[in-house]
C-alpha cells in the first residue's frame, strides 16, 4: 500500500511521512512543485541520518495522488481547495485522509480561533469538492501536534480521532495510523463528527501556548476498544 502525503513538505506532512517511513511503509511526498517534494525527501534523509530511503519518493501532487493508494491531505485551509482541484482527476475511489483544520490564521487571525465553514467542517468541504469521484473521505490527524509528529524518536502520547461515512475506509485508515507508536485511533462516527473534532485543535493550541508546551494532546479514557 502506497501512502501519498499531499502537501507533505510542511511540519505536519513531514512528521507523518517520517512516522510511516519508520514503520516501513512506502511513502510518496507530494507538493505543488516536484522539486520541492524532492527537496523534502532529502530533508527526511537528513533527519533520519540515512543516505538512501528506498521506500520514499517525492513528486508533484498530481502524480502523488495518481500513484498512491491512500492519500493524506496536509495543507492549510487556504491551500485546501486549490490542491484538491489539481488532484481531483487522480483520486478515483481511493481513501483520502483529510487533516485540514479551519483556523483563523487563514485570514490573518490567531490560531486559537476556528473558522466556521459552510459545509460544516474542512473534511466535509473536501468531500463536497471531490463529489462524484468515488473517493472515500476520512477525517484524522486533526488533534496531533506537529511537534509530536516531528519528535520521531519518541512515542506519541495522543489519540487520533477518526470520522468518516465509509466503514471500510475508516477501518483501513485506522489500521494504518495505529502503526504509529503510541497513537490509538478512536472511531468517532460519520464524517459530520469532524465538525466537533476539528474545533478541538484551536483549544489545544491555546493550551499549549498558555502552558508553554508543544505536546498538549488528547486521550479518551473509559472506552473498551478492540
Amino acid at each position: 500500500m502506497k501512502i501519498s502525503v499531499l502537501g507533505g513538505t510542511g511540519d505536519q506532512g513531514l512528521g507523518i511521512v517520517v512516522r510511516f517511513v519508520q514503520q516501513g511503509e512506502e511513502v510518496i511526498i507530494g507538493s505543488r512543485k516536484a522539486e520541492k517534494a524532492v527537496a523534502a525527501v532529502d530533508k527526511v534523509k537528513e533527519l533520519l541520518e540515512k543516505k538512501d530511503i528506498p521506500n520514499l519518493s517525492g513528486m508533484a501532487n498530481e502524480d502523488a495522488a495518481d500513484k498512491g493508494d491512500v492519500l493524506i491531505l496536509t495543507v492549510p485551509l487556504a491551500a485546501q481547495m486549490g490542491t484538491l482541484k489539481t488532484v481531483k482527476d487522480f483520486v478515483g475511489d481511493k481513501i483520502l485522509i483529510d487533516a485540514t483544520v479551519p483556523l483563523d490564521t487563514v485570514v490573518g487571525g490567531p490560531p486559537m480561533r476556528y473558522v466556521d465553514l459552510w459545509q460544516g467542517s474542512a473534511a466535509e468541504r473536501t468531500a463536497e469538492i471531490l463529489k462524484g469521484t468515488g473517493v472515500k473521505v476520512v477525517s484524522a490527524f486533526n488533534n496531533i501536534s506537529n511537534s509530536h509528529l516531528m519528535n520521531f524518536n519518541e512515542e506519541i502520547d495522543c489519540d487520533c480521532l477518526v470520522s468518516g461515512d465509509d466503514a471500510e475506509a475508516k477501518k483501513t485508515a485506522m489500521a494504518l495510523i495505529d502503526k504509529i507508536p503510541g497513537v490509538k485511533c478512536i472511531d468517532c462516527g460519520p464524517l459530520e463528527r469532524a465538525r466537533i473534532v476539528e474545533k478541538i485543535t484551536p483549544l489545544l493550541i491555546g493550551l499549549n501556548i498558555k502552558y508553554k508546551s508543544h505536546y498538549g494532546g488528547l486521550r479518551i479514557t473509559g472506552l473498551k476498544l478492540d
